[in-house]
């Protein structure tokens, strides 16, 4: 119904030859996807957590939305919320329950410095929980004759899993990861957290020999060739490239013509307050933009941050045109990106970049940092790039890119269409279920292939 109001409204026959030919391939996939019968495990699998948590609920929800048989194993922290959201399928969603073994090692969270206790009792508890995840869905297994496994998450391609041996074909990802600084920028970094990471990967590359479900597994999702290379040594399945991030195209809808007859131009930055996501250099920015024509920046979103960025904003003078809303809920976001005219990410250790989507999808164009996530999303058709070659320029770039599509609302508007059919050909969710749908394919033919190879 979403897609035909927009084929609609905007009379493209292109858009309406994709989506039929979508609804045809999601058809027919479902109909030769009878003998899939899949479980999809996550720590997390939540709306509210957002971010990565939100992967496997999109994986589940739409499997049973296609009569595809699927089981979902999570952790009882996510109970209450998915009992709200499918409460018809209660009997297809199990969870994993909090030991006194758990509950000790948070404790000693409140404690130990954040950087041991990551590195040390955080993995701990990871292990545990798989081993938990690892006995439980052996039983599963046997008893729903499942004969396949998708773990879509943690995302990190460092993270060690336990989910090995289990008899049938396990899949893993779409990971996403193995970022650094720019080179320009490696100073924001200091010596401690450098440190830190060092030794997380040298922690994550011993238990990966340990316990090698990653290096077994049949089929390693990736988003891109960055993510490839941070994988563990060794590893004996495929490895295929799919981006990690979905968008639900109901949710972001646009508004264009609402905003296009104001006198002023809207920016929104929507993310966390922390320091490597540039919101700093916005500022700066955003007030060589003042300069020149009249402009508004919303920022969305919580972190340490925020009281030094406020400081920033009064010390710039941009007081009555910075306006910060805190952490908002989806539906929240969604309707602070339809009231804006341009998103602005000049994140620099950007791995996903998840409101990107959500901001094509919203029909308006993207600036983003040429480094990370973004730059896998993000085409000259709907969006500009701001190579991080240092401070200075950046943020020079960064005010003329933003200078530009302030001056022009018909780039704006060409750059939002391109967007929104860019994220319906290759980002919406069901576009997403019909690639998924044939990796699982994929993988239990493989899995007989070689089978009957060994016989």
């Amino acid at each position: 119904m979403t897609y035909f109001t927009f084929v609609v409204n905007y009379n493209s026959l292109f858009v309406i030859k994709e989506i039929k030919n979508r609804d045809m391939d999601l058809a027919q996939l479902s109909e030769s996807s009878e003998k899939i019968k899949i479980a999809i495990v996550s720590e997390n699998a939540s709306l509210k957590m957002g971010g990565e948590a939100a992967l496997p609920l999109h994986y589940f929800r739409l499997l049973r939305k296609y009569n595809i048989p699927a089981w979902l194993l999570v952790h009882c922290r996510n109970k209450k919320e998915l009992q709200s959201l499918f409460p018809g399928e209660m009997e297809t969603i199990h969870f994993i329950e909090d030991t006194i073994l758990h509950r000790s090692i948070r404790i000693l969270k409140r404690i130990i410095p954040s950087a041991i206790y990551e590195f040390s009792f955080n993995y701990i508890l990871l292990l545990v929980t798989q081993y938990q995840v690892k006995y439980f869905l052996k039983t599963l297994i046997q008893d729903h004759k499942i004969n396949l496994v998708h773990q879509p998450n943690p995302v990190s391609p460092k993270e060690p899993s336990l989910l090995f041996n289990l008899g049938v074909p396990i899949i893993i990802g779409p990971m996403n990861g193995g970022m650094n600084y720019p080179p320009s920028f490696e100073f924001m970094q200091t010596k401690q957290a450098e440190y830190t990471i060092k030794l997380g990967r040298f922690v994550a590359e011993l238990l990966n020999f340990w316990f090698p479900g990653k290096r077994k597994a049949d089929i390693l999702l990736v988003a891109n060739q960055r993510t490839q290379n941070s994988l563990p040594g060794k590893i004996q399945g495929m490895v295929m490239e799919l981006v990690e991030n979905g968008v639900e195209i109901s949710l972001w809808k646009p508004n264009f013509e609402s905003n296009c007859n104001r006198n002023y131009t809207k920016f929104i930055f929507i993310g966390r307050l922390v320091d490597w996501k540039g919101v700093r250099l916005l500022l700066l920015a955003f007030q060589q933009v003042r300069e020149q024509t009249p402009a508004f920046l919303d920022i969305v979103g919580s972190g340490k941050q925020r009281n030094r960025l406020e400081q920033q904003v009064g010390s710039l003078g941009l007081t009555d045109a910075v306006s910060f809303y805190g952490k908002l809920t989806q539906p929240e976001c969604a309707k602070r990106l339809q009231e804006s005219d341009v998103l602005v990410l000049p994140s620099l250790r950007e791995c996903g970049g998840a409101v990107v989507l959500e901001a094509m999808a919203t029909e308006i164009p993207v600036i983003a940092t040429n480094w990370g996530g973004p730059a896998d999303y993000i085409d000259e058709s709907c969006g500009i790039l701001i190579n991080p070659t240092s401070p200075e320029r950046f943020v020079n770039e960064l005010a003329q890119a933003m200078i530009t599509l302030a001056k022009s609302p018909d780039l704006r508007r060409a750059m939002g269409k391109a967007g929104r059919q860019r994220v319906i050909q290759h980002f919406d969710w069901d576009a997403k279920i019909t690639q998924m749908i044939s990796i699982y394919q994929t993988a239990i033919a493989t899995s007989k292939s070689t089978n009957q190879g060994s016989v």
